[in-house]
């Protein structure tokens, strides 16, 4: 957990596709504390979890626990 925590912290303001246990997650990292991931997200935002987005950005949190990779778009 900690080496995602760092990761999610290097890349505050970036770009990011999150693959989590639940899904895969488009936005632009906000911010990170010890057990989250805090990742906006807009009305394009591709995800292949079982949840959607509306047209308006959102603020998404995920568990840093659930993390599986996270890559720069």
């Amino acid at each position: 957990m900690y080496e995602m925590y760092d990761l999610c912290m290097r890349h505050v303001n970036c770009r990011v596709r999150i693959h989590t246990c639940c899904g895969c997650f488009e936005g632009v990292i906000e911010s990170v504390d010890r057990n989250n991931v805090y990742l906006r997200t807009s009305g394009g935002v591709r995800t292949s979890a079982w949840f959607g987005f509306g047209p308006r950005n959102d603020i998404l949190t995920l568990s840093l626990f659930t993390l599986l990779a996270i890559a720069l778009i």
